[in-house]
């Protein structure tokens, strides 16, 4: 077997991140049939990583190219702003609301329509007020071709080193209750639960003692 390469991500690297993000989006399974877009989920749950200024991205290469990928940024805060000011305008503008019925695939693609238009801000810390012990979040994802051989906890560990030399107290994560392997890996890599949700967890875990 041709070996995994970790590498820092970089800016060609986007189309991957792209299609690793739908081919994972239903509780890691492919979400493909779900969207009339292929690139829906990644407008937000993996484009912007690569490209806000303090994100903080790597990729796992197998057969010369990404099959994986971990995405963090330091400051949630921060984060949040610098998509509302910047990247979610325009995709607010091509994903129009309403859109025409007979273009819909899923309830999951009109959930992520309303989601591009809900504004990140104000933030409110007292409905999230582990924003304050763990500003970093992160997104992990990997297609079925290199799970299950130890890639995961590389790239966490990768993360965690990177956020520790940023002085970053500590990082956070959502994972939905369909996903029980999620969880249980989390678990795994030091992550504790926050706060449960009707339809998952936040999870979190300390970087600095």
């Amino acid at each position: 077997m041709e070996k995994i390469n970790i590498r820092r991500a970089v800016i060609s690297d986007l189309p991957y991140l792209y299609e690793i993000c739908l081919k994972t989006g239903d509780a890691g399974k492919d979400a493909s049939d779900m969207f009339f877009d292929p690139y829906m989920m990644g407008q937000y749950y993996a484009a912007p990583y690569l490209v806000y200024p303090e994100g903080i991205c790597f990729v796992a290469e197998h057969t010369h190219r990404p099959q994986g990928y971990i995405l963090a940024v330091p400051d949630t805060i921060n984060f949040r702003r610098w998509m509302e000011e910047q990247w979610l305008p325009p995709i607010r503008k091509r994903y129009a609301q309403p859109l025409p019925p007979e273009l819909l695939r899923s309830e999951k693609e009109k959930r992520y329509i309303d989601i591009f238009h809900k504004s990140l801000l104000p933030i409110d810390l007292t409905a999230q007020p582990w924003l304050t012990d763990y500003p970093a979040h992160l997104h992990i994802d990997f297609l079925p071709s290199i799970q299950r051989k130890g890639i995961g906890r590389i790239l966490i560990d990768t993360i965690f080193n990177e956020l520790i030399q940023k002085k970053t107290p500590g990082i956070h994560l959502d994972v939905g209750s369909s996903n029980p392997g999620a969880i249980a890996f989390y678990n795994k890599t030091g992550f504790s639960t926050i706060k449960e949700h009707e339809w998952g967890l936040t999870m979190g875990k300390k970087l600095l003692h």
